[in-house]
């Protein structure tokens, strides 16, 4: 059967590389499916100092290391949303937003999203003081109070983290103490910039068009108590308060408990064969790294046998497929850091292999002024020039056509025809949003990340102009996802603008528009909308305008 895969592995956080790793390593044909981004939640984890072995590390760099390291064995990796799937028969079909995909086996490593605890305020306030992800959003909140909502792992460890930025944490614990190791809360309790209050909950945020007050309840007592940020300023509310499965979508096809997490054996299998499941997602005591790919581990392991003798016994023989090009932009992530180059040789032999398949020729054209950030712009581009013929770099001067109004420095992506495809980065496309830029050529050039017959269609009915303004940080693992949601929209429609914006540089976009967290976009200079973004989420948005 062509395209047939041994093992589709639904999730690449560590429990899906994991199980990737010990699958590919088995010879195995194996497909990694991605919706969002590749690592999972663990990559806005800035800290990880207790997987064996690893003194610290944080989790974006670890999952790359994953990622990898199951490339290395042959896996191959998708990014699609996997909206069902068929267990009935011995081939289990998984269907995805880019087309129905076959497999012997299946491990669902679906992980679980940040849970909402649900109170007053919480949905109006989120991106406006209200937040999830201290990696991502912890710079806003420099020089002003935070308070932490949780007592697990990740609010102690996360509170410690926000120290960086906020002159006073204060952590809000529902329980009678932290939930997690002494060590882990020792470093939040002794902390001199931390406050911590026990049996108490949030009650309520309010405010204007920005946080400015919280309140707040002793549980035992049935004090309540108030915050308000001094001198009609703001303050952040981090919520810590777990994790809700992602299993809406299979409810019905395997044994879910009360909680929706999959119940599965000592080899992680559920109750139906060929069918598992890894990390977060499934029922256990202990939600870490560590157990993640360990649960992997054992499913690949397991799947192994499984999978030999459904082969004998349907009388089907494997059949190698090329790579995918857009498994080769995914791996070309920068890595680098401040006064070391951009583009590292090895990420420049990716970037020509990658390049050498574009359809169309594009040029990355960098409109610069006499600043540092142009400065900056000119040193990316030199490094980027001479890859491949495919793809021409150059640079304009404010002196010679840029006009008197328009705001530069900025990176423009043009097409074949010397015309702007809608693309622009008023940013250096480095840490995490190198790999925005690289998918972003390749959507201009073709073939492009795969739409479906629907995503396809829908964004050809848009008729009428469309500013998109994607405001990013460097730091955040969750923009890229928004950044190429758009720019995948704009490479196909001409009446589509996707500019991304690194907000450190534009303050005054972020006082504008009143932004607290990334990303965040700004549709036609006046929808505002917070959160990562899929091409589908992006389509529903802009047919409501």
């Amino acid at each position: 059967m062509d395209g047939l895969h041994d093992v589709i592995v639904v999730g690449a956080g560590p429990a899906g590389l994991s199980a990737a790793i010990y699958a590919a390593r088995a010879r195995f044909k194996v497909l990694v499916l991605e919706k969002e981004k590749l690592g999972g939640q663990i990559t806005i984890t800035s800290e990880i100092v207790n997987y064996p072995g690893i003194e610290s590390i944080d989790g974006t760099t670890l999952t790359d290391k994953m990622r990898r390291q199951a490339e290395s064995f042959g896996a191959e990796f998708k990014m699609a949303r996997v909206t069902d799937i068929d267990v009935s028969g011995d081939i289990k079909v998984v269907k995805t937003d880019k087309g129905d995909l076959n497999a012997l086996g299946v491990v669902l490593a679906l992980g679980a999203n940040p849970r909402m605890i649900g109170f007053q305020g919480e949905e109006t306030y989120k991106g406006r003081g209200v937040a999830y992800c201290a990696t991502c959003d912890g710079e806003f909140f420099t020089g002003m109070e935070v308070f932490v909502i949780g007592g697990g792992f990740a609010a102690a460890e996360e509170a410690v983290f926000l120290t960086k930025y906020a002159k006073k944490v204060t952590i809000i614990v529902r329980e009678d103490d932290f939930t997690c190791a002494e060590s882990v809360a020792d470093k939040a309790r002794e902390h001199e910039k931390i406050e911590v209050h026990y049996h108490t909950e949030i009650m309520e945020a309010a405010g204007d068009t920005l946080l400015r007050k919280a309140r707040f309840r002793d549980s035992k007592t049935g004090e309540e108590w108030q915050y308000e940020a001094p001198g009609g300023g703001t303050f952040g509310i981090f919520v810590f308060a777990g994790y809700v499965p992602d299993t809406e979508w299979i409810k019905g096809k395997i044994s879910l408990n009360h909680d929706g997490y999959i119940i599965t054996d000592p080899n992680q299998m559920t109750d139906i064969p060929g069918v598992y499941g890894a990390g977060d997602v499934c029922v256990k005591n202990l939600r870490q790294v560590v157990t993640a790919v360990s649960d992997g581990a054992v499913a690949a392991t397991s799947l192994e046998k499984y999978v030999a003798d459904l082969r004998e016994k349907l009388g089907i023989e494997r059949k190698e497929e090329p790579e995918k090009a857009e498994q080769k932009a995914h791996a070309a992530v920068s890595e680098s850091e401040d006064g070391e180059e951009f583009i590292t040789p090895e990420m420049k032999a990716q970037l020509k292999d990658l390049f050498g398949k574009f359809e169309r020729k594009v040029t990355v054209k960098a409109l610069l002024d006499k600043s540092p950030l142009a400065a900056q712009m000119e040193g990316f581009l030199k490094e980027l020039s001479g890859i491949s013929d495919q793809v021409e770099c150059l640079v304009s001067w404010e002196s010679e056509d840029t006009s008197p109004t328009e705001t530069i420095p900025a990176i423009c992506v043009l097409g074949e025809d010397g015309k702007e495809s809608g693309l622009r980065f008023y940013a250096i496309p480095g840490g995490h949003e190198f790999n925005s830029f690289v998918i972003g050529l390749y959507n201009v050039a073709g073939p492009g990340q795969a739409l479906s017959p629907e995503e396809a269609q829908r964004i050809r009915d848009i008729k009428k102009p469309v500013d998109i303004k994607v405001m990013v940080s460097l730091s955040c693992t969750m923009c890229p996802t928004t950044v190429m949601s758009a720019g995948r929209i704009a490479a196909e429609n001409e009446m589509v603008n996707a500019w991304t914006y690194d907000l450190a540089l534009y303050p005054e976009l972020k006082e504008r528009y009143q932004i607290m967290s990334v990303p965040c976009m700004i549709i036609n200079q006046e929808k505002v909308e917070f959160g990562k973004k899929s091409v589908e989420d992006l389509l529903n948005i802009l047919e409501t305008i």
